[in-house]
């Protein structure tokens, strides 16, 4: 019954969200409070909620403190060069601006942090599909499948989390599969090739001196994906540091209400080359803080949101000295910090009710006992598909310190390697990128102003697809 239940609620909530009858926060929190009724365990809906926000209050925290660093990073122009180099490599030609999306993912990616990944990749793209008038699910969508395939970097979490579920070397998981991850990563980039053609076809092409030109245009999400002329539906999420910084020091949106998904002003104020908020002499202390805060992470000096709480009072401190414009510049970025922090804790409802009630067990025991013992011998291909599903629809510790471990223990029974399930247990990372309950692809859906449920319908089949193509490159070259 647990079992049923809990397929039940995940299903009931997607279908939700993607036929937009709810907002993801009210149905991260109102669908699993009336699973656990169901259960008969409403009596116990404290202690799972308490649990859930308690194990991701520290993952609330970094994002709190991220969005803010990030953010003034942003007002400063710290990554203005990086969207001039960007626009000069696309030429506003919407093919290259999907591949240098893609790119820019990838390469944003090596610091392990999703968040990080999707806030300097929005933060630097955003303009541009804007002023394009390119469909922003198609930035979403690539930015979350190149994340997801570098995200198994031995630093990112997965593959950790893997090498310490089954006692061994994460460096003997990463390195054999580096051949089939680039595979994937090609993969990624030939499909940002393909979405850009689309792209091109549906908006065209505008000259570099055209793209540059400023107009008013509305705050729109494109959901066509590039087939054809494609829906039109408002962006719900909260206007952005870019948006704001770019408009004065006051941190009052301009041309719009914040989060209203109505008018705004220009797709590139994030390039306004005049805005108050710059801080060109400060720009090599901006940078170097921020190589020194990324190492220091990688490094695992200090725990993550220390080092970015650390790292944003220090970023207003010396940017803004005085206490005015460090408060006004904390008002710019109070609506994304609380869309994206409300709904991390949003999450932990539901992932609290999942884990509390036993259903992620149930569940996960189901799927293995489903498993034919004919399938014995091919384990690594059973682990593989599995992780695709069980990823996107649990946390990774859920899959990889519960689940994991019975998958390996029934290889092992039929001759697979330990080393080779543990491969095989990160090919569905590009889907798990996308995952309701992970907290970075709130950053991504609310930065770029996108609605949760379009992107879930428009990411969903490309991602399984790059998962896919992981995991039979990993058999081909015989790594799995």
């Amino acid at each position: 019954m647990l079992t049923i239940l809990g397929f039940a609620m995940i299903a009931t909530f997607l279908v939700l969200i993607m036929m937009k009858k709810m907002s993801p926060i009210a149905a991260l929190v109102l669908i699993p409070a009336l699973f656990c009724v169901f259960v008969g365990k409403g009596a116990h809906l404290g202690d799972y909620v308490i649990d859930g926000v308690s194990s991701l209050a520290p993952t609330a925290a970094m994002l709190m403190f991220a969005i803010v660093y990030f953010g003034v990073m942003i007002d400063v122009g710290l990554f203005d060069p990086i969207v001039r180099a960007i626009l000069k490599f696309c030429k506003a030609d919407p093919m290259r601006v999907v591949v240098g999306t893609a790119l820019l993912a990838a390469i944003v990616s090596l610091d392990g942090d999703g968040s990080t990944t999707f806030m300097i990749t929005v933060s630097a793209m955003y303009p541009l599909y804007k002023r394009l008038k390119m469909s922003l699910v198609v930035m979403t969508g690539v930015a979350a499948m190149a994340n997801g395939v570098m995200n198994t970097l031995p630093w990112g979490g997965p593959t950790a989390r893997a090498a310490t579920a089954l006692k061994v070397d994460a460096t003997d998981i990463f390195v054999p599969m580096i051949p089939a991850l680039a595979v994937g990563l090609v993969a990624v980039v030939v499909l940002a090739y393909v979405l850009g053609l689309r792209e091109r076809r549906r908006v065209g092409t505008l000259t570099l001196d055209e793209a540059l030109v400023r107009e008013p245009e509305t705050e729109t999400v494109l959901v066509g994906a590039g087939a054809g002329a494609g829906a039109v539906s408002g962006g719900s999420g909260a206007r952005t540091g870019a948006d704001r910084g770019a408009v004065g020091g006051s941190g009052e949106a301009a041309d719009g209400d914040a989060g209203s998904g109505g008018a705004s002003g220009d797709g590139f104020q994030g390039l306004d080359p005049n805005r108050p908020t710059l801080r060109p002499k400060l720009y090599w202390f901006n940078a170097l803080l921020t190589v020194a805060l990324l190492t220091a992470m990688i490094m695992e000096l200090l725990p993550i949101p220390v080092l970015f709480l650390l790292g944003a009072a220090l970023a207003l401190t010396v940017n803004f000295p005085h206490i005015p414009d460090q408060k006004a510049r904390i008002a710019a970025h109070a609506d994304n910090v609380l869309n994206v922090s409300g709904m991390v804790f949003a999450a932990a409802v539901f992932t609290g009710v999942l884990t509390g009630t036993g259903m992620v067990d149930h569940m996960a025991n189901w799927l293995v006992d489903t498993i034919p013992d004919g399938m014995g011998p091919q384990m690594g291909l059973v682990t593989g598909l599995l992780s695709l599903p069980l990823t996107y629809f649990m946390s990774n510790d859920g899959f990889y310190f519960g689940v994991l471990p019975v998958l390996a223990e029934a290889g092992q029974a039929h001759g697979v390697s330990t080393l080779e399930i543990a491969r095989a247990s990160i090919v569905g990372q590009p889907l798990h990128m996308s995952s309701p309950l992970v907290p970075a692809v709130y950053v991504l859906v609310g930065m770029a102003k996108v609605e949760f449920g379009d992107h879930t319908r428009f990411v969903v089949k490309w991602a399984v697809l790059t998962s896919l193509v992981i995991l039979a490159a990993g058999i081909l070259f015989g790594i799995i």
